[in-house]
C-alpha cells in the first residue's frame, strides 16, 4: 500500500537541509530503484520553484511500504530528522484515485 509522509520543516534550518540532502536523496533513490516511490519533493516556503534563501516549509513523499509501521519506521530514519530539519512528520495511508 502507498503511504504519504508529510514533513514540516523547523524554521531556520535551510543550511542543515542542504547539508543532509545527499543522504536524504540516496534513500529516495533506493525506493525508486525498488519501484516503490510514487512521488517525492520539497515544499518551497514561497511561491517559487527556486525559493533561494527562503528555503522550504517541508516535504511530501508518497511511497509503497508493507505497513503503516514500516512507513513510520522508514520516515523516522530520515537524515533530515537526524539533522534537526523536520519539526513534525505525519505518516498516513494513501490511496490514489486519479488519474486512473
Amino acid at each position: 500500500m502507498f503511504y504519504a509522509i508529510i514533513a514540516e520543516d523547523r524554521a531556520g534550518t535551510l543550511e542543515q537541509r542542504l547539508a543532509a540532502r545527499p543522504d536524504h536523496l540516496a534513500r529516495l533513490q533506493a525506493l525508486q530503484a525498488e519501484g516503490r516511490l510514487f512521488v517525492a519533493g520539497p515544499c518551497p516556503a514561497i511561491d517559487s520553484p527556486d525559493p533561494g534563501p527562503a528555503g522550504f516549509s517541508g516535504s511530501l513523499i508518497i511511497a509503497e511500504f508493507a505497513s503503516l509501521e514500516a512507513a513510520r519506521s522508514w520516515a523516522d530514519a530520515d537524515p533530515y530528522i537526524a539533522a534537526g530539519v523536520y519539526e513534525q512528520v505525519t505518516v498516513k495511508p494513501f490511496r490514489k484515485a486519479l488519474p486512473a
